[in-house]
């Protein structure tokens, strides 16, 4: 991965060309919704917009699949695990691979996906005889159990419709917590069939008829042409922020997820530094796995390091050639020892001869070869862990050269069954024959060396095998896209892939911009190193605290300024649509204002000092339950509840932008909640504490998270 699949062969939203049929039926439906929607009092100005984005773009995939497996789904049976399966996301395609359709550029065996896999008996979202609602977590999530409250509402109203549920957020709290949209769709079905009552109004005016009752709801209204706002009961929000203050904590709220996963990102190249461009797949990684490991899945994080192939000989014959074979002094500078060889092999007929027979010693295990390549590996393999150790991020190194004994076997089993067959002496996987512009998986090149798609046939293989994984997840750039699209084709034309349990998804991401909208480099041209980017990040970070902290020790200036400066890095990646280029801008990442890392870094510090400023024991604030008696203290709590919908969205679409915007929001959230509402000295304190406890869990888990150092003083 990283420099060692195929150059960019596509800009990284291309997959936006591959929804161009749905484009024009949902274009239809928007302009139709545009209009009711600006008809009625509830939505105004840029919020009208902004809500109708949300729903269509939550719309496309999503209902035609919850469709068809929900319409006959009652109280025996949680709706959450199917939700789970099928809730399609933003930023991904429908895509066509060997004739099998694949889901969010991720190759499905089966209807399976994330906590679907769960082995719990999950309850469902209301116990019909009582009305009592299920908590967070085990009852699903916030906007699951609602949903499959008014989906059971639907069914009894339309048994015979076939219509999911279609649930949003609110654009205007005031009124209501979410919205039911799914009057109109309801409406015209009914006069297709000739039966509709006289409006859309009427249609929704049965479904509030139908719900069953529940102690989740406050209220339900009608609004405009026919969309249900719906009040979240205040006790039971209070009920679930009491449970999160427990001794278990928000832990109790996270969706369960029951499967091994397997993570390959990071991916750097030995005897090669580490640039901007690794960042992104090591911190979308990482994030993905954090979550992940939250949710209680078995992560296997595995770094594919390109520790083996063609580079080596040049690398090894340039060390026996040049007087730098002398132990660790010859390789002390990996750079220049890359470059040096690189320019001989590009210029000297007679070393690039060396060089590849160099590369076959080292494959048929010459000693010497491999005590050189160890050592070039080993030299490498400390620069990586060091950006790591700073990163605080984990890995498991898998490199190529763990597959290297695979890859002959491999090749020989597919040839012999057919699936591979020689192509002008080269050994390919024909993933599509119908498609002449669908190339071919090499398996084995025509000189009978391999590459690296026989290494990620081999290592998918492995962990399908012997890793036993439910899910694997790839995360490099998306010009590798269709290397890996036919990777994953070959892998189940070979027959490897369990039809019901497995998922594959290939996590792409964009480009990191400079200020200029250009590749991000140096001002010399050339590709700035990881580890002066970070230096860059604490050293100005260093200087803001040092000048708002003058009396800061020296230790402690040092652990703030890295947990500042490499948080604001990793957030202003990780704030982005992953699959669109970003510009990267010290100034704009160390703002204290705005969607930064350090506007949040701050927020929450002064957060910790509300609680410590109080006096009140830990404990104390723990075993309360608040009274949500002020409008911004339930917005507050609401906001607090969305949050394993945070994490679910995060994990559907592996798109650690969800959580950004969680955290974000929830800051905003509290920030009105802290300017209107008293906390310590009023009347309302022990339950106002209670809700500062609440959001300082839940924000400190979320930079957790996201790979951020959270700082009770800054």
């Amino acid at each position: 991965h990283g420099e060692r699949a195929m150059p960019p062969s596509d800009h990284p939203l291309h997959f936006l060309k591959l929804r161009r049929s749905r484009v024009f039926v949902y274009s239809g439906i928007a302009l139709v919704s545009l209009a009711m929607i600006f008809s009625f009092s509830s939505f105004s100005g840029r919020s009208k917009v902004r809500n109708l984005r949300k729903t269509i773009s939550n719309t496309p995939i999503q209902q035609s699949l919850i469709r068809s497996n929900l319409r006959h789904m009652h109280s025996s049976l949680s709706r959450r695990n199917l939700l789970h399966t099928l809730r399609a996301t933003r930023g991904t395609s429908q895509v066509s691979l060997a004739g099998q359709p694949l889901l969010a550029n991720s190759l499905r065996g089966g209807h399976r996906s994330i906590a679907s896999a769960a082995t719990e008996s999950l309850a469902p979202s209301v116990d019909v005889a009582t009305g009592d609602a299920p908590n967070l977590g085990n009852g699903g999530t916030l906007r699951t159990i609602l949903r499959d409250l008014f989906q059971r509402a639907i069914d009894e109203a339309y048994p015979d419709v076939g219509v999911s549920a279609e649930l949003v957020k609110c654009a205007d709290t005031k009124f209501g917590d979410y919205q039911l949209n799914n009057a109109m769709q309801l409406f015209g079905k009914l006069k297709k069939e000739g039966n509709a009552p006289k409006s859309p109004r009427d249609v929704a005016d049965k479904i509030i008829g139908c719900i069953p009752q529940s102690a989740l709801l406050e209220s339900t209204s009608i609004a405009g042409p026919g969309f249900v706002n719906i009040k979240v009961s205040p006790k039971w929000v209070a009920s679930q922020i009491e449970v999160g203050l427990r001794a278990d904590g928000i832990q109790s709220w996270v969706p369960k997820i029951d499967q091994t996963v397997v993570v390959d990102f990071s991916s750097p190249n030995v005897a090669k530094e580490m640039h901007v461009g690794h960042l992104r797949s090591t911190i979308i990684g990482d994030t993905i796995c954090k979550v992940l490991e939250f949710c209680g899945a078995d992560v296997k994080r595995l770094n594919h390091v390109g520790d083996w192939g063609t580079q080596f000989g040049m690398l090894i014959e340039h060390m026996k050639t040049s007087g730098s074979d002398s132990g660790n002094q010859g390789i002390s500078d990996l750079q220049e020892l890359y470059r040096s060889a690189k320019k001989r092999f590009d210029e000297d007929e007679d070393f690039k001869t060396s060089a590849r027979q160099a590369v076959k010693s080292l494959q048929d295990g010459d000693s010497d070869s491999i005590q050189k390549w160890k050592q070039i590996c080993e030299a490498s393999r400390r620069e990586f862990q060091a950006i790591y150790d700073r990163l605080n991020v984990t890995l498991e190194e898998r490199g190529e050269s763990f597959y290297n004994p695979m890859l002959t076997p491999i090749a020989e089993q597919l040839e012999n069954e057919g699936i591979a067959k020689v192509s002008d002496g080269a050994l390919c996987i024909f993933v599509d024959e119908s498609k002449e512009n669908v190339p071919p998986l090499m398996l084995r090149k025509s000189d009978g060396g391999f590459g690296y798609a026989s290494t990620d046939m081999a290592a998918i293989k492995h962990r399908l095998a012997e890793e036993q994984a439910d899910w694997i997840i790839y995360v490099t750039d998306s010009g590798q896209k269709p290397h890996f699209d036919l990777v994953f084709g070959a892998a189940k034309k070979a027959g490897w892939l369990d039809a019901k349990s497995v998922r594959l998804d290939h996590v792409g991401f964009g480009l990191v911009l400079g200020e200029d909208g250009k590749r991000f480099r140096t001002r010399s041209g050339d590709v700035v190193r990881l580890v002066e980017l970070l230096d860059e990040a604490k050293a100005r970070c260093r200087e803001t605290i040092r000048e708002r902290r003058p009396d800061i020790d020296e230790e402690s200036l040092d652990q703030a300024a890295s947990a500042m400066g490499y948080g604001a890095v990793k957030y202003a990646d990780l704030k982005n649509n992953r699959l669109s280029n970003y510009k990267f801008s010290y100034d704009q990442m160390l703002s204290l204002q705005g969607d930064t890392a350090v506007y949040l870094m701050y927020a929450y510090a002064r957060i910790s000092s509300i609680i410590s400023k109080s006096g009140v024991p830990l404990e104390e604030i723990q075993s309360t339950s608040p009274d949500l008696d002020h409008p911004l203290e339930e917005a507050l709590a609401i906001k607090l509840t969305q949050f394993p919908d945070a994490l679910t969205d995060t994990l559907e679409g592996l798109m650690p932008n969800r959580l950004t915007d969680y955290v974000y929001e929830l800051t905003e959230t509290f920030n009105k909640f802290y300017g209107e509402c008293k906390v310590v000295g009023s009347e309302a304190q022990s339950s106002r504490l209670a809700l500062v406890k609440a959001t300082a869990d839940v924000m400190r888990k979320c930079f957790e998270l996201l790979g951020i150092s959270p700082l009770d003083r800054l």
